[in-house]
């Protein structure tokens, strides 16, 4: 697979034409004055990888399958990469949305509200989104803060890291937003927002009182499709008014990190489960790996199953694949248990090194393929995998 990360630095053409997508879809209208807030309190700016915003392990006992009840409070239970977004400048309809929804290759589709506005008398690209909703399509480090997403249901703005920097915006303080209405808005947080040329997110009531437009774009989630032929596609919805941008380059490599070091003791996060795990169990595996899997299967074990399928815990084996390659892991004795990630995840290392997968490339592609038989599934694990690399080096 070779789909890139969505919001890889140096894509200045894609960055080009999302921004056109996403911000050249409505006008000004006169500002007027809005109510004012005072009381704020910042949340954070994300400039790396933070341990404390994973899930912490839980301890079952040993031989007994519990379900986890770990994880950030609201973390969403699966992540959806954005591949390809779609503009129309009025708006589309729910027709137009259902009809993108069932086109072959398709696996999740949010509309979102935008236009331009001013942000401290600057033009800006801003978006308005359900923040339940959106938090499952935001990069990984963002979608693990869960301060960012209780500021949005309040109100605030989070900016995108390069408008922070660009118009010289604190967490904290309090900007101006002018659209429909002038809005004075915290800004709550600068963080990767996943989408080139979008200057910031506000929820969908704040949204309404700028006058964004609404559903003037859709994400769409088709991993492992043609996205050349599915653009052309929702081109046939969106009619030459519309706007089709593809949110994956093709690259021919990328290099995934690989730890070698194992510290002592017994992982405490799944960050550190995932690095240990890959160290240890199949050296020369790259813990985004793990890390992409455990988050597409279980949300980091806070959706352990029983799946529709029957399979179970943070990595979600079928008891008949458990009984093969289910493991102690570090150290622990007794019977391995599916529900414990500290023998879930180098089980599941054992069992994608069996199949080759530290060997990259297209050995890794055909491990990932047999732990889940699907082309969608290896798109969707690498690209992931690629975004912690990028977020968490």
């Amino acid at each position: 697979m070779s789909a890139l990360p969505r919001s890889a630095a140096g894509i200045t053409v894609c960055a080009a034409l999302a921004f056109t997508v996403l911000t050249a879809i409505a006008t000004d209208a006169g500002p007027v004055p809005g109510a004012d807030r005072t009381a704020y309190t910042p949340v954070s700016s994300l400039t790396g990888p933070a341990e404390a915003a994973w899930p912490q392990l839980p301890a079952p006992a040993r031989g007994t399958p519990t379900t986890s009840a770990t994880g950030v409070m609201g973390t969403p239970s699966r992540l959806v990469v954005p591949d390809l977004v779609a503009s129309i400048p009025g708006g589309f309809t729910a027709a137009q949305l259902a009809r993108i929804a069932v086109l072959s290759g398709v696996r999740a589709v949010m509309p979102v509200d935008g236009a331009r506005v001013t942000l401290n008398g600057t033009s800006a690209s801003v978006l308005g989104v359900s923040p339940q909703a959106f938090r499952s399509w935001a990069p990984p480090v963002t979608a693990a803060d869960a301060g960012i997403w209780t500021a949005l249901v309040s109100g605030d703005l989070v900016a995108s890291q390069a408008a922070g920097s660009r118009l010289g915006l604190t967490p904290g303080t309090v900007a101006q937003l002018a659209g429909a209405a002038a809005v004075p808005v915290i800004v709550a947080a600068t963080a990767p927002l996943g989408l080139p040329g979008v200057d910031g997110v506000v929820d969908v009531q704040r949204a309404a009182q700028l006058g964004l437009v609404a559903n003037v774009a859709v994400l769409i989630n088709a991993p492992g499709t043609d996205l050349t032929a599915l653009m052309q596609q929702v081109r046939s919805v969106t009619g030459p008014a519309g706007q089709v941008v593809n949110l994956v380059p093709i690259v021919t490599t990328y290099q995934l990190p690989v730890t070698t070091n194992v510290p002592a003791g017994k992982p405490t996060s799944y960050l550190t489960l995932y690095q240990e795990s890959a160290a240890e169990y199949c050296p020369g595996l790259s813990w985004t790996v793990l890390a992409a899997i455990g988050q597409i299967e279980s949300g980091h074990g806070t959706n352990d199953g029983p799946s529709s399928a029957g399979a179970l815990g943070p990595m979600q084996f079928l008891p008949s694949t458990w009984a093969v390659w289910g493991t102690d892991g570090f150290g622990q004795t007794g019977p391995p248990n599916i529900m414990d990630p500290l023998d879930a995840v180098p089980s599941a290392a054992r069992m994608l090194c069996a199949d080759g997968a530290a060997g990259g490339g297209a050995s890794l592609e055909a491990a990932i393929y047999d732990y889940n038989h699907a082309s969608w599934y290896v798109s969707e694990v690498l690209t992931l995998a690629r975004e912690y690399a990028r977020e968490y080096p």
